[in-house]
């Protein structure tokens, strides 16, 4: 099987892989007398241990059972399991359409007391008007072929995002400069959600950075990302949507968040550049 296409996901996969080398070598027994154990070939042994076939729960039971090592099993199978999930095609997401994926992060938003959210494309889902949503998310259905479900997906999109309007939650968005710009939408439409986003300002639970085009950079421009509190973090890509929980991974995404804001214009400077992308509309 070859590498994961997601590294984060390959990463963990070959520590899982020498965790259960460790368990067998802590054992004190080869590759060969593990396999025999637990009744399958020694290839199938090897594979695991190099990260070329991601174990099943079975596997790893079996595994920990040939290793007296028992007590590690729900631990091992946590992390495979968690590996498994972590990068996610879109097109099995909205396979079933729109809607049921913005609903189904209902209950991470109601958890969630601090959200960071980096995008360099589009204007953020919490802050998205109706319209703009419904033109994005149109865009989105034609582009992959999914079930054109766009006014229910639309309707739940701006459901889950009345988290905004909870003072107990606190918001901080960089966006770059060319989210203001992007014209995925009518003059009319864009216009509104550029209001939209003025007004969003207004709120005391809310900091919104934007980063200039001219601005001078400590980092480049990235995909989009959210972190949830300190312990998870949603990157997108073209293809996938990766969960990443891991510790250091989290703190990566933290100290790029941070990175970014550091060169956001804030306040009058940030309203000055909504007002210009207003302007440019006319």
């Amino acid at each position: 099987m070859p590498p994961h296409p997601s590294s984060s996901v390959q990463k963990a996969r070959e520590d899982l892989a020498g965790r259960l080398r460790e368990i067998r070598k802590d054992a004190g027994i080869s590759g060969r007398e593990l396999a025999a154990r637990c009744g399958w070939s020694e290839s199938k042994s090897s594979r695991i241990e190099n990260a070329k076939t991601p174990p099943s729960d079975a596997d790893i039971k079996a595994w920990c059972r040939a290793c007296s090592a028992d007590g590690q099993t729900p631990g091992l199978i946590a992390a495979n399991r968690q590996s498994a999930n972590a990068h996610v095609q879109w097109r099995e997401l909205q396979r079933s359409g729109l809607r049921r994926l913005q609903e189904s992060t209902g209950d991470l938003y109601q958890q969630t007391k601090a959200f960071r959210v980096y995008v360099s494309d589009v204007v953020p889902g919490f802050l998205q008007t109706p319209g703009y949503a419904a033109a994005l998310l149109s865009s989105i259905a034609d582009f992959r072929g999914t079930p054109n479900d766009v006014r229910e997906a639309v309707a739940a999109r701006i459901r889950r995002n009345a988290v905004l309007s909870n003072g107990a939650r606190r918001f901080s968005f960089v966006l770059e400069e060319s989210v203001l710009r992007y014209r995925l939408c009518s003059a009319e439409t864009m216009a509104a959600q550029l209001g939209h986003l003025l007004g969003v300002m207004d709120l005391q639970n809310v900091a919104v950075g934007i980063v200039p085009f001219s601005a001078q950079r400590t980092v480049w421009p990235m995909p989009t990302f959210t972190i949830f509190d300190d312990t998870r973090v949603h990157a997108d890509s073209l293809d996938a949507a990766s969960t990443l929980t891991q510790p250091s991974q989290v703190e990566l995404y933290a100290r790029a968040f941070e990175r970014l804001s550091q060169g956001a214009a804030r306040g009058a400077a940030a309203r000055s550049l909504i007002a210009g992308a207003l302007a440019a509309l006319n």
